[in-house]
């Protein structure tokens, strides 16, 4: 098993950057009406998500499991956010059903981490 040195080196953090960039490049599509709504929020929520593991990952065990957790949320604004973008035709199904799996991917690892953290009282 491989020695965790860095946040850099979790497979989610490393997953939830590929998501922000994807993130990103999509919203750049986006009518310009929307720079201040739903490009913003959705460029925000992905930012948050590794950003949080990243400064959990500085902290102490229980400050990083919250800051896991602060993540999860943010994965579930994104979520959101995706399907608004979907419903109101930003975003073409292709896109929607890639970013909804890299996101439902991550969320995945997410809640193992937090879990993680919970049970073992170990720090990822």
């Amino acid at each position: 098993m491989t020695r965790i040195e860095s946040y850099r080196d979790l497979r989610v953090w490393q997953d939830a950057m590929d998501l922000c960039v994807a993130v990103y490049k999509t919203t750049a599509t986006f009518p310009g009406s929307e720079i201040y709504g739903l490009t913003s929020q959705m460029r925000r929520a992905s930012v948050s998500i590794p950003s949080n593991i990243a400064e959990g990952h500085r902290r102490t065990r229980a400050e990083y499991t919250r800051f896991v957790s602060i993540s999860r949320g943010s994965a579930a604004e994104l979520d959101t956010q995706l399907e608004l973008a979907y419903r109101i035709g930003l975003l073409p199904e292709d896109q929607y059903q890639t970013m909804n799996q890299s996101l439902a991917a991550v969320g995945r690892q997410l809640t193992a981490l937090h879990n993680r953290l919970k049970e073992t009282g170990t720090k990822a």
